[in-house]
């Protein structure tokens, strides 16, 4: 699976892919992550790739013709699902990753400033927010989506069991809470029933304690 990342921080990603399972995912070769610098399509020495909003306001805005020369250049090279991240997009969530996950080739534009000219979302496959809140840059944004879509791709994560037991597996769900040793934590013990070595009953009581959690911590979930 190919990733193409537009970013105005190149650097941000010179490490980082070194850990976890993203760099796991790149040793055994089941992904290739090419980094863009938007500056790079810059048409001035200065790179200059933002302007002052029309109507006024507060901040910067990301020019569309700059940014439609980097997707078009990478869309020249193959075939590419370009996703814009943005605040305003739509929610993602462990139902887009899934889908994500099934495409050959993903191009992230990391967003900065004030964000950028509507016009290039009509060049623009998908606007995707990661949640409610608000990033000082595109680029922790895009990490996030890199490695919630990398770790459902086949063969990256070892143990196919911890992709259907995690959260959100079931979309409508939290994960049931998790205990390990020692059985007596400050008086506080692990529930009898996980170590009574019946499976079905184990299985009864973590679906009512993710139910639970659900209710509790996620209701909208449910609804």
């Amino acid at each position: 699976m190919k990733f193409n990342i537009v970013t105005l921080y190149p650097d941000f990603y010179s490490n980082i892919f070194s850990f976890g399972v993203i760099n796991r995912a790149l040793i055994q070769n089941k992904i290739d992550i090419d980094i863009y610098n938007l500056r790079d399509f810059a048409e001035d020495k200065r790179g200059s790739v933002d302007d002052t909003p029309f109507g006024g306001g507060a901040g910067m805005i990301l020019r569309a013709d700059i940014l439609y020369k980097a997707i078009n250049y990478i869309q020249e090279k193959g075939q590419t699902f370009s996703i814009m991240l943005s605040a305003s997009g739509e929610k993602f969530n462990q139902k887009k990753a899934y889908k994500l996950s099934e495409k050959k080739n993903i191009t992230i534009i990391c967003s900065k400033f004030e964000g950028f000219d509507e016009r290039i979302l009509k060049y623009t496959d998908l606007e995707l927010s990661i949640g409610d809140y608000v990033l000082s840059s595109g680029e922790y944004a895009a990490l996030c989506l890199l490695d919630s879509i990398v770790r459902l791709i086949p063969g990256v994560l070892g143990n196919k069991e911890s992709l259907l037991e995690e959260s959100f597996s079931d979309p409508n769900m939290l994960e049931y809470p998790q205990y390990t040793r020692p059985k007596n934590f400050m008086g506080d013990t692990v529930p009898e029933i996980l170590i009574s070595g019946d499976h079905k009953k184990v299985s009864e009581y973590r679906k009512k304690q993710a139910l639970d959690k659900t209710r509790k911590n996620r209701a909208d979930l449910l609804l």
